[in-house]
C-alpha cells in the first residue's frame, strides 16, 4: 500500500500529510531546475515552443468532470459566500474568507478598469462570483459569462434571476470552439481559467478579435514566480495530475509576456502565494466544519463506497493547495495579474 493511498484512506494525520506535500514542493523545484538558471531556461524554451504547437486546451472534459460537474452543493459547504473558486485577496491577513472574496472582486474591479455601461465578457465563470458581482456593482453593464458546464450555467442563473440581475448571459461553450461576435466587448476578463490552457497565441488572438478597439484583457492566474510545467496524470508521483488538474499547465509569472502578438501589456501585479494559501485553508476548515453533508453530497455524486475517499481526496487537494503556495511564504508560487490592451 502506497504512502498517497495511506493518505486517501485517512490514515496519516494531517501534519505528516502536509509535511510530505512540502517535500514533494521541494523535489519539484530541484526536477524544474530552480537552482540551475542554464536548464531552467532551455526547460522553459522547450516549453514555450510546445505551448505554440498545441491546441488551444486539452483535457477540456476531463478538467469539467473533475470540477465542474461536482454538486453546487459540495462547493457552498467548502467555498465562501461568494461561492469564489479561486484564490481570495487578504490585505491584512486577518479576513475572514467571504471578506477576502469580497477584497478580491473588488481589486478586480480596480484593475480590470471595469465600469457601468460596459459590454464584459469573462471567460471561466465558474459558478459567477465575479460574473455575479459585476452584475450587481455594474448594473447598466451587460455581462456575458462562458462556462463549460451545464450545471454552473444554472446555477448562475438561478441566482441571478432570485438577486433581480437581468443583464447576465451565460453561455456554455468549450473554449476551444468559442465563436464570438467581433468587436463586441469593452472588457474580457478571466479568472484562473488559462492555466487550462495551452496555445495562448491562439487564445489571446481570439480575445483581441472579441475586442473592441481599444479594449482590454484582465487576467488572474496561479504561477511560479519563473518555472512553468505541465501537470501529467501518468506516474504514482503525478496525483494533483490524475485527479485534479488533468491537461493543466503550471504557468509562469511571465509565461503571458511572450504572446503579445495581438494584445500588448499594460500592468502586471504579483501576489505572494501565502492570499492562495489562507484560502485552501479556508476552504479545509468549512469541508471539516460541514463533513456530514459533505459526505452526504459526495456520495451521491461519487457512490457511497467511494464518498469517504473522496472526502479524503478534498482534503488533501485543500492541503496541497495550502502547502504549495505557502511554501517559503508564497515566494515561490504566486497570485499574478495581468491587463493587456488592444490597440
Amino acid at each position: 500500500m502506497s504512502l498517497i493511498d495511506l493518505c486517501e484512506r485517512g490514515l496519516v494525520p494531517d501534519a505528516l500529510t502536509r509535511l510530505g506535500i512540502r517535500r514533494l514542493c521541494a523535489q519539484r523545484l530541484r526536477e524544474e531546475g530552480a537552482d540551475d538558471l542554464v536548464r531552467a531556461d532551455a526547460r522553459f524554451r522547450e516549453l514555450l515552443d510546445e505551448l505554440r504547437r498545441s491546441p488551444i486546451a486539452i483535457e477540456t472534459a476531463a478538467a469539467n468532470e473533475q470540477h465542474y460537474e461536482v454538486p453546487a452543493r459540495f462547493f457552498e459547504l467548502c467555498l465562501g459566500k461568494r461561492l469564489k473558486y479561486s484564490s481570495a485577496y487578504y490585505p491584512t491577513g486577518q479576513e475572514s474568507l467571504d471578506e477576502a472574496e469580497e477584497a478580491m472582486l473588488a481589486l478586480y474591479g480596480e484593475r480590470a478598469e471595469l465600469a457601468d455601461g460596459q459590454q464584459i465578457l469573462e471567460l471561466g465563470c465558474g459558478w459567477g462570483s465575479l460574473t455575479l458581482w459585476m452584475a450587481a456593482r455594474y448594473p447598466n453593464a451587460r455581462i456575458t459569462g462562458v462556462s463549460n458546464s451545464g450545471s454552473q450555467r444554472e446555477h448562475i442563473l438561478a441566482q441571478a434571476a432570485a438577486r433581480g440581475l437581468g443583464n447576465v448571459e451565460i453561455l456554455t461553450r468549450d473554449v476551444v470552439q468559442l465563436e464570438l461576435p467581433e468587436e463586441n466587448y469593452d472588457r474580457v476578463v478571466s479568472i484562473e481559467m488559462f492555466e487550462h490552457m495551452r496555445n495562448y497565441r491562439h487564445l489571446l488572438a481570439n480575445v483581441a478579435r472579441w475586442l473592441r478597439p481599444e479594449g482590454k484583457l484582465f487576467v488572474h492566474i496561479f504561477a511560479h514566480r519563473h518555472l512553468m510545467y505541465p501537470f501529467l496524470a501518468e506516474g504514482d508521483d503525478n496525483w494533483m495530475g490524475k485527479y485534479f488538474f488533468t491537461g493543466g499547465l503550471m504557468p509562469s509569472a511571465d509565461t503571458l509576456l511572450h504572446f503579445q502578438q495581438d494584445l500588448s501589456i499594460e500592468d502586471r501585479w504579483l501576489l505572494p502565494g501565502t492570499h492562495y494559501q489562507r484560502t485552501a485553508n479556508h476552504w479545509l476548515e468549512n469541508q471539516d466544519r460541514n463533513q456530514r453533508e459533505v459526505m452526504a453530497v459526495l456520495a451521491a455524486a461519487y457512490g457511497s463506497e467511494n464518498a469517504e475517499r473522496w472526502s479524503q481526496r478534498w482534503r488533501m487537494f485543500w492541503m496541497a493547495c495550502a502547502e504549495l503556495f505557502g511554501y517559503e511564504d508564497g515566494r515561490q508560487w504566486l497570485v499574478a495579474h495581468y491587463r493587456f490592451r488592444k490597440a
